[in-house]
């Protein structure tokens, strides 16, 4: 299969760079990174050994492929679709955190599927990621229910040994994926702790209850979610991925701009409009978003 990753940073990379064990890959990312791919290849190391050689492009304009996959942070969501509507491709896949399909489905013609991945990715170099833990790729509907393209998306990931669910209750899992975020990511970058230590120490309570909150959230929109579900799913990546950091403490940590409109601000508007009240949700981005205004790098989304 013909693959476009745009946005290969850790993640990006780590996905395109075992789909190039299989399939044609296109990387679109950022020099130094995508220069050092060009002359020597993309080297993975960590919990998975690898050395291939996928193409790596600094423009994603006028491209074309089976299936784009779309790894940007969140907030350059926007400037993906306007890439990506130049070119041609059969489906796209979002892999980022929060919930950015609905924008790519404004922006493109091409079918949008809904994904998650629980890899583990830390850039190390340019051309070179390290895969920090070994976790799963879902894919499927947006909607939900069965969808053939998922199947075929799902076979392609299989087919260059990824871990990979094709699912039909996409619904419930993209808010999964969103309570997960959101009992990790603020509380970590707040606490300067990894994610084990998230949910295991002092600040467990506020990571169990923020994924309390987006469960609400998702149950007064139809999906069939609870609060045990949510910090279920919490506890087990927090236990999988102990020693990492959440990619907002990294963030954090580095100056960066972070995600927290795509998590907080999604969760926060939906529980708006619903009337339902998530004050710990609040409160987290709140302390985030007033992090970010004192470094001078808040968004407009």
């Amino acid at each position: 299969m013909e693959i476009l990753v745009y946005g290969a940073g850790a993640l990006g990379s780590l996905v395109g760079g075992l789909l190039a064990r299989a399939h044609d890959v296109t990387l679109v990312g950022r020099d130094p990174h995508m220069r050092a791919i060009r002359e020597d290849g993309l080297r993975i190391d960590g919990e998975v050994d690898a050395h291939v050689r996928p193409r790596a492009l600094t423009d994603g304009a006028h491209r074309s492929a089976a299936l784009a996959l779309v790894t940007t942070k969140a907030y350059d969501t926007d400037a993906a679709a306007t890439a990506l509507a130049t070119g041609e491709y059969e489906a796209v896949c979002s892999l980022q955190n929060g919930l950015t399909e609905e924008r790519l489905v404004a922006a493109l013609d091409p079918v949008v599927l809904a994904g998650t991945a629980s890899y583990g990715a830390r850039f190390a170099e340019p051309g070179r990621v390290t895969c920090t833990g070994v976790g799963e790729v879902v894919v499927g509907a947006l909607a939900g229910g069965p969808d053939p393209l998922a199947g075929r998306v799902g076979a392609a990931f299989d087919a260059a040994g990824i871990e990979t669910t094709v699912a039909e209750d996409m619904p419930r899992r993209r808010y999964e994926k969103l309570a997960v975020n959101a009992g990790i990511n603020g509380p970590s970058a707040l606490a300067r702790v990894s994610n084990g230590a998230t949910v295991t120490g002092p600040a467990g309570a506020v990571a169990r209850e923020a994924a309390r909150e987006v469960a609400r959230v998702a149950r007064a929109e139809g999906v069939d979610i609870d609060g045990d579900t949510a910090v279920a799913a919490l506890e087990r990546v927090a236990a999988d991925t102990a020693p990492n950091r959440s990619s907002m403490c990294e963030d954090v940590a580095a100056g960066r701009r972070t995600e927290v409109e795509a998590i907080y601000g999604a969760a926060l508007d939906r529980a708006d409009r619903a009337d339902v009240a998530a004050p710990t949700c609040r409160t987290i981005a709140s302390l985030i978003r007033a992090w970010e205004a004192d470094h001078g790098i808040r968004g407009s989304d």
